[in-house]
């Protein structure tokens, strides 16, 4: 066992003497109240997991208040528009869930908390394989996982965790308004009306971007028949305001009922078409107050033994660690926690020990003005996202013309930064903007990073990496708008890294063991480079698309002057927003299969069926040619020589590869033992895929058998 680091114990030397000169209670910012609600032990049927034995499941509310005059707290939006209570604080009410083993005296003593994704719990599902409780894997480690609400437009009651924030009204009591825009893409044919967002089950219609009015002439609505990645469209026609309206046109003919949540158009929509909508909304939702009461409930949980009014924590003096974990769009906001100093709470202690930001590649719209989480696109036209700094250290961003300033600024001035694991795919890369982080606006240079991040890049994936298996045949797929795709699914996983990752991550934080170095694509290495088949090495194969064209570059967006692009945070005034220019994003470079060379590869991809993508272009309809939302592709091999001749396919194929079963099953093993000996893959991990290979490839015909195993 290795020494423990010296980041790591400076790092855990910090948070025992801030520990030690925390009071009984701030001023202000704390939870102030919890309500158990629910409680459910054991849990599934009384099965214990490990040494940790049986687990329980915990429901209830978390009531509190911040200061709105704090410096904590004043980045946060229209905080001081938010209403108050006797006691000058702002409130809010929290639902939360905790799941820790029966007898905490078996606990590991480590809290893991995830950040919900649109109120719902993505982890136990994403690490105990076969789903929740599945194999166990987070339950035999006797952590103790947490959840709470944080996003105000999902309903406070509903699925999953909700959150009751304040709304932002101006001091004479009229409400703060402002412009927003949303788009319609895809709309199926033989509709007439539409939400104006993408329905997410438990989210509130209309929440925080309310119309100021009906009146269809205060709006602007136009349709277009393409768009291209910067926002030039073709076929522009303005939709008189007479031909459409705020209203549901379902049951009643046009006009329709009046409806502050839904558009009504005259004709119907026109698949062929895309919908672009500005009007003036009302009373936005102070989002940024979520964040706040994050950073408190998980403060509370682990340094407090009760409420003000005597309620005991469920897991008093239980906790000496904590670790945050976000993946996807909770991926993106552990990075704008992080950014806007939430890891430091009103008494100056450090919130998480470690963090995860899991499948994000660029931050969100988590403190904007009129913002709305139930936008799966952060990285589409006009949504912010990558406005704020992308990379961990100070880099001043000459391009945009911006000072200084890295995820890390805040929390490095007032020594409360994490240890961090940044783990991603291709995904994040091709569409979500990621490879800013690892070169800056400029292109130009590999950004260090600092001694308490490690990046770990999941090459050739789709966003948060495809089911697995051996087979070559896989679906269609469609992305998040519902467009199709022009590749079939990648099945490329990831879920073997980051169960390993989570591992290495609690090993750093608890005994001081330094994880695997990190791993991604560099410019210095040459594996990081210009997002086009030439510069990629892209194979030319028959009847495929190629990459060319298909990057989601970086755009620079004019969002008016009461934005704060450092923060990702502020008002948006200008929308649509023009675009100032264009910064290149880079890609990573591939092999003579396709195949990303760099990062953390799975066993799948060093044995390779196919083809495997992070980005798959969208197949026809307004935007074709550019990147499905968040989607990867896969081409698969040849299955013989002879069809390889046939289709000139450059590849060589599965037979000409392996050559039977058997031997694609030694190598496998060796490839296991490898990926375990770097600690990118568990053992018991190791073995179910090498077995798994071996009796999908035997039944799958792709291969002749020829046992016993040959001599190497």
């Amino acid at each position: 066992m290795s020494k423990p680091t010296k980041m790591s114990t400076a790092l855990l030397v910090t948070a025992m003497t801030t520990l030690l000169l925390i009071p009984a209670f701030s001023a202000h910012a704390r939870v102030t109240k919890i309500v158990i609600t629910q409680k459910t032990s054991p849990l599934y049927g009384g099965r214990s997991f490990g040494a940790a034995g049986q687990y329980e499941e915990i429901k209830g509310t978390a009531s509190g208040e911040i200061d709105p005059n704090d410096r904590r707290n004043a980045l946060i939006t229209d905080i001081q528009l938010a209403p108050r209570n006797a006691r000058g604080s702002v409130e809010y009410t929290a639902t939360f869930t905790m799941v820790k083993p029966i007898d905490m005296s078996r606990a590991s003593g480590l809290m893991t908390y995830e950040v919900v994704n649109r109120s719902s719990h993505l982890l136990p599902g994403r690490y105990n394989f076969g789903g929740d409780p599945g194999d166990g894997f987070l339950y035999n480690t006797g952590d103790v996982l947490l959840w709470s609400g944080w996003e105000g437009d999902m309903r406070f009651g509903g699925p999953g965790e909700t959150i009751q924030l304040p709304v932002a009204t101006n001091a004479d009591g009229s409400p703060v308004t402002g412009p927003v825009l949303w788009r319609f893409i895809n709309v199926p044919g033989n509709v007439n009306t539409q939400y104006f967002y993408r329905f997410v089950p438990g989210s509130v219609p209309g929440m925080g971007r309310t119309p100021l009015t009906l009146d269809t002439s205060m709006a602007t609505l136009v349709s277009a028949t393409s768009e291209t990645p910067t926002g030039v469209k073709a076929g522009v026609t303005r939709i008189a305001s007479s031909d459409w309206a705020f209203a549901d046109c379902t049951s009643v003919p046009f006009p329709g009922t009046p409806d502050p949540t839904r558009l009504c158009l005259r004709n119907g929509f026109d698949p062929a078409l895309l919908y672009e909508l500005v009007y003036t909304a009302k009373d936005p939702v102070v989002q940024g107050v979520g964040m706040a009461a994050m950073r408190d409930i998980v403060s509370f949980f682990r340094r407090k033994a009760q409420d003000d009014v005597g309620t005991p924590s469920p897991v008093a003096n239980q906790i000496r660690y904590v670790m945050g974990h976000g993946i996807s769009q909770s991926g993106r906001y552990i990075k704008s926690f992080l950014n806007l100093g939430f890891n430091e709470d009103e008494s100056g202690a450090r919130v998480w020990d470690a963090a995860t930001s899991e499948i994000g590649g660029a931050q969100g719209t988590f403190n904007i003005r009129f913002a709305d989480q139930r936008v799966y696109e952060q990285s589409a036209l006009y949504v912010p996202g990558a406005e704020g700094p992308l990379w961990w250290a100070d880099y001043a961003d000459v391009a945009r013309g911006r000072p200084a300033w890295g995820l890390l600024h805040r929390c490095t001035q007032t020594n409360t930064c994490p240890l961090v694991f940044e783990a991603y795919g291709g995904a994040e890369y091709w569409y979500g903007r990621g490879t800013i982080g690892l070169a800056g606006t400029m292109g130009t240079e590999d950004l260090p990073l600092p001694p308490n991040v490690r990046r770990y890049y999941m090459p050739s994936t789709t966003h948060g990496g495809g089911p697995g298996g051996f087979s070559i045949d896989q679906p269609a797929v469609s992305d998040l708008n519902g467009m199709a795709c022009a590749l079939a699914r990648n099945p490329n996983p990831e879920a073997e890294t980051l169960r390993a990752l989570y591992v290495a991550l609690k090993a750093w934080l608890v005994d001081g063991i330094a994880p695997p170095p990190s791993a991604y694509p560099r410019l210095s290495d040459g594996t990081l480079v210009t997002a086009n088949s030439a510069a990629m090495g892209y194979p030319a194969i028959p009847n495929s698309p190629a990459p060319d064209g298909v990057m989601n570059s970086l755009l620079d967006f004019d969002y008016g002057p009461l934005f704060r692009y450092n923060d990702e945070s502020g008002v948006i005034t200008n929308l649509p927003a023009p675009v100032r220019q264009v910064i290149p994003t880079l890609a990573p470079k591939v092999d003579a299969d396709g195949n990303e060379i760099a990062g953390t590869k799975s066993l799948l991809l060093q044995l390779p069926l196919g083809t495997y993508t992070g980005w798959n272009p969208v197949a026809g309809g307004v935007l074709k040619g550019q990147e499905c939302v968040l989607a990867g592709g896969y081409i698969p091999f040849a299955r013989t020589r002879a069809e390889r001749l046939a289709n000139g396919d450059p590849r060589l194929s599965i037979e000409e590869r392996y050559t039977s079963v058997s031997n694609y099953y030694f190598q496998a093993s060796v490839i296991a033992k490898k990926l375990i000996a770097q600690r990118f893959l568990l053992v018991e991990d190791g073995v179910r895929i090498t077995n798994q290979a071996r009796q999908e490839l035997s039944a799958s015909g792709l291969l002749p058998i020829v046992w016993p195993l040959p001599l190497r």
